[in-house]
């Protein structure tokens, strides 16, 4: 590298300097740091004199120039080549600006001041031994010093001269390199273009530190990409804006111009206009500009080998170019502000920019694509698109915005077999048509994109297409969210799908999606709609918030459904009906209006490992002859019944916990069917099950507990296997059945209730097979009303009633049974009950009641009020008792004694005498109670409500 410094011409009081640069060094096509062409140019500089005492003559030029056409250096924000004199006058009027020089005497010595006085950042000097000499004659004898504050840092020697040609460019190199001061240097570099700007950093430390200021780049590189933040290529088909205060680039906006400047430019009105200092190609059109790219990409002139080729568009609107891509060309905007909508491709027929074989690792970011056919035009458009991306090509479209305004086809289509784009940060919304369309087993990666406000689907993907689609965001589409099917197959994680006028995702006709992560929601209708045959895997979703169900199944579609939130849809969670199946599994499904799974026409899922809780309607709802497996799942909490069986369903539910519910456990009504087997089912408002009109099922191996109104309850000519359950702790019954229903229980244990065991009146029927029945509060079993039982070889001990007691008309066929150590007694028959008993064994009973007749005791005294002995009641007329009082034998002999008394029966009662209730205080008992009424059955339980739902 070669620097000339030398005077052009001295009109007092300014000395004229050029300082000449030789464009040397590197091979063709290299240039300096990066930044175009070998060659010659120079920077003419006004600058003040360095003694008032200097010659007037002009200084005799004995150097050779090189060129006599140097160009002078343009303005960085000039369109136009600036020639060197108005290059100069700039900087002489920067000069004038500052003050004269003075002289000062410091010891005897004569001192230079600097005109300027503007240095923040001058670099430290050291005071010289000697000063140096500018005399223009032999008569000046005392040479001009340098203030200590304007020396350099280091020692240079320092040469006399005379008026000669060494003379005047060792003073005027002196003074620029070192006496200048930093604000005009800057002013000075800032007419420099950057090729220019590079060389003159290679003069000194000091030019270096000053030509590499960022604000000097940051307007140099706005004038040429107008971004207002520097953009990086840090790899090919990667391009990243990083503000300043994150780069960690000393000088980003230098390090930008760098990583970009084998670009060339589209920017209407440069392509005829030169730049001394620049490199840089313009062009009006971008084919013109994608032609002169591949062309030198053949060539291998220039440029950076191994890196595509960048096309700038700036700023403005490039309409009816049809753009087909076959190489390997980034195509970017370049613009202030907002790239994208300041860079616009458009076309009315056609694909807008349609990328096919060849375009391995081409680029398209930060422009706007619109695709607006004429409305009148009779060409049909829909294989045209915005993007178009075909075989084995694999782009990178990035910051995009893609607008359609074609009401067929779709904005972006990426088809064919080796089509695998990345799309990225894009904006693909408010198309009158398809946002995204993924067919013919084509790939790709899809991401951050927003889609929104489509007329049809935000995305369709179909046959054996394979996506990859990460972290979009689709919203607010007048169809459905994601489309898949004809076998369209895809994996979609993380996106945000919401408020679609359909389904936020629908698959159909054989197609095969991964649905992860994502989020579906706020759909008009429904979350996920999966019918035709439809398959997919949908894991780890949240799934809510949606009017109809958050997943719907049908018509043999057959969809894992694993580990989502499904909660606080409008209707229902999960829907399978018209034949559906699926695998439905370790989902948490709560909250919603309607029954958290429903299971109807035929449909046959496996139901398991889920939570299913907290819905403002039942749990599980199986009806119009559902089926499925509902295994291992809770569900708990529910408005409604647990589990709903009803109308001809068939479902097998083993291992489930049920329980908590506001109403029964498990309801089957309707005839509905059905196993339940191994289930734990306990603490319901209402029953733990319920069976009723003509429903059948098995219930087997379950434990029944805790419910507040019974364990089973079977009426309104309800039928049904029980067997082997554990049944027990229920607030009343065990067992309750009446009205017509006629249930098989065998090998039950039922135990520890809070009222009796098994409780049949009003007609009820069923056979009663080797049971255990022991340690409940009332009779181990009751019959009463109408009703005629069959109990064999049951075991019926330890009661604090009676074993088995028969009352109000009812009768029974006992056989073979065993009742043994009850309080009361074993068997109490009521007046006029004649029951069939054969082979029955009853011992060791301990008869309470018998024992405190016998001792002269009121009977209220062993019962209270809570259970009802048997014996033989009266009414005293005189005391004016109801129907519904009764007095004990002992308190007529004791208390009513001389009254009119009347006995009614042998019948369950407590002594209302022995409770207080009546006129006269019992003689036999202490305090009274607050119950007015005898109670001659056990409390009639609480039936579930029916709530059709379609």
């Amino acid at each position: 590298m070669s620097n000339y410094i030398f005077c052009e011409s001295a009109v007092y009081p300014y000395v004229r300097c050029i300082v000449f640069v030789n464009r040397s060094g590197g091979r063709q096509g290299e240039g300096v740091n990066g930044f175009g062409k070998t060659g010659w140019n120079y920077v003419r500089v006004y600058l003040p004199a360095l003694n008032s005492t200097l010659n007037a003559d002009p200084c005799e030029l004995q150097c050779h120039v090189p060129n006599q056409n140097i160009p002078g250096a343009g303005g960085a924000s000039s369109a136009s080549t600036v020639t060197g004199s108005n290059a100069a006058g700039s900087s002489a009027s920067a000069a004038s600006a500052g003050n004269t020089s003075s002289s000062s005497v410091n010891n005897g010595t004569t001192s230079h001041q600097s005109p300027y006085d503007l240095r923040r950042k001058s670099p430290p000097h050291h005071e010289p031994s000697t000063s140096t000499s500018m005399a223009a004659s032999s008569t000046v004898s005392t040479a001009n010093s340098y203030t200590a504050s304007m020396l350099p840092a280091r020692k240079r020697p320092r040469r006399n001269c005379s008026v000669s040609y060494d003379q005047c460019t060792t003073s005027a190199a002196h003074y620029l390199q070192y006496e200048l001061p930093d604000e005009v240097l800057l002013t000075i570099f800032s007419y420099l273009l950057e090729q220019d700007l590079c060389r003159v950093s290679q003069v000194c430390k000091r030019f270096q530190t000053i030509a590499n200021d960022n604000e000097l780049w940051k307007n140099l590189y706005q004038s040429v990409y107008e971004y207002d933040l520097p953009l990086f290529n840090p790899a090919p088909c990667r391009f990243e804006f990083v503000s300043s205060e994150d780069s960690e680039h000393a000088n980003p906006w230098k390090e930008s111009f760098r990583q970009l400047y084998r670009g060339v430019h589209v920017r209407p009105g440069y392509q005829d206009l030169s730049f001394r200092g620049r490199s840089i190609n313009y062009f009006n059109t971008v084919q013109g500009a994608l032609d002169f790219a591949d062309e030198r990409s053949v060539n291998s002139g220039e440029g950076c080998e191994g890196s595509p080729a960048i096309v700038f568009l700036h700023t403005g609107t490039y309409r009816g170019e049809f753009l087909v891509i076959d190489s390997d060309v980034a195509l970017i905007g370049a613009a202030a502000g907002n790239v994208a909508e300041s860079v616009i491709l458009e076309r009315e027929s056609e694909s807008t920019v349609m990328f096919v074989e060849g375009a391995k690792q081409a680029y398209a970011g930060h422009l706007t694509i619109k695709f607006s056919p004429d409305i009148t035009s009779t060409v049909p458009h829909h294989k045209h698109y915005c993007l178009e991306v075909g075989e084995n090509c694999s782009p990178v479209v990035d910051h995009c915005i893609i607008r359609s305004s074609s009401v067929v086809g779709a904005a972006v289509c990426v088809s064919g077999v080796g089509a695998n784009p990345i799309i990225k940060h894009c904006d693909i919304s408010d198309c009158e048509n398809v946002g995204l369309y993924v067919t013919d087993y084509a790939q790709g990666t899809y991401e951050d994109n927003e889609i929104s406000r489509n007329a049809l689907a935000g995305i369709w993907v179909k046959n054996f297409a394979n996506p990859i689609m990460r972290r979009n965001h689709i919203h607010h589409g007048r169809d459905v969210g994601i489309f898949t099917f004809e076998n369209g197959l895809g994996y979609f994680e993380a996106n945000d799908i919401h408020n679609n006028r359909i389904a936020g995702f629908e698959v159909k006709a054989g197609a095969n999606p991964t649905v992860v992560h994502c989020e579906i929601h706020h759909g008009q209708t429904g979350g996920i709609y999966v019918h035709e045959n439809g398959l997919g895997q949908f894991i780890d979703n949240k799934i809510h918030s949606n009017n109809f169900a958050g997943v719907w199944i049908t018509s043999n579609s057959n969809p894992t459904i694993r580990r989502n939130e499904i909660y606080n849809g409008h209707q229902g969670g999960v829907y399978i009906f018209g034949e559906g199946r699926g695998l439905i599994e370790h989902n948490n499904i709560y909250g919603n209006a309607l029954a958290g799974i429903q299971i109807r026409t035929n449909s046959d899922p496996i139901v398991r490992h889920n939570k299913i809780h907290h819905g403002q309607h039942g749990g599980i709802y199986v009806h119009e002859k559902g089926q499925g497996l509902i295994e291992e799942n809770e569900v708990y909490a529910n408005t409604l019944a647990g589990v709903w069986i009803t109308t001809g369903s068939t479902p097998v539910l083993r291992r489930n916990r049920i329980h908590s519910g506001k109403q029964v456990g498990v309801y089957f009504y309707d005839n509905g069917h059905g196993k339940l087997e191994d289930n734990d089912i306990f603490n319901h408002l209402y029953s733990g099950v319920q069976i009723r009109t003509g429903s059948n099922p098995v219930i087997r191996g379950n434990k029944i507990w805790g419910g507040q109104n019974g364990g089973v309850l079977v009426y309104n000519g309800g039928l049904g296997l029980l067997e082997q359950n554990e049944i027990f702790d229920n607030a009343m019954a065990g067992v309750w059945i009446k009205t017509d229903s006629n249930p098989t229980l065998k090998r039950n244990k039922i135990f520890d209730g809070r009222d009796g065991g098994i409780c049949i009146f009003n007609g009820g029927k069923g056979v009663l097979e080797e049971n255990d029945i022991f340690r409940n509060a009332q009779a181990g079993v009751l019959i009463s009303t109408q009703s005629h039982p069959i109990l064999r070889r049951n075991r019926i001990f330890d009661g604090l009633a009676a074993g088995v007691e028969i009352t109000n008309n009812a009768t029974a066929t006992l056989e073979y049974n065993q009742i043994f150590n009850n309080r009361f007694g074993g068997l109490c028959l009521a007046s006029g009950v004649q029951p069939i008993a054969r082979g029955n064994r009853i011992f060791s009973n301990q008869d309470a009641v018998e024992k405190a007749v016998a001792n002269g005791q009121c009977l209220y005294k062993i019962s209270s009020y809570t259970s009802f002995p048997m014996h033989d009641f009266y009414r005293c007329q005189t005391c004016n008792t109801t129907d519904r009082n009764a007095i004990c034998v002992n308190c007529i002999k004791t208390c009513h004694a001389g009254h009119d008394v009347e006995f009614i029966r042998h019948d369950r009662f407590f002594c209302d005498c022995g409770a207080g209730t009546l006129t006269n205080q019992c003689q036999l008992q202490g305090e009274p109670t607050q119950d007015t009424d005898t109670l001659y059955d056990s409390a009639a339980p609480m039936e579930s409500h029916t709530l059709m739902v379609n």
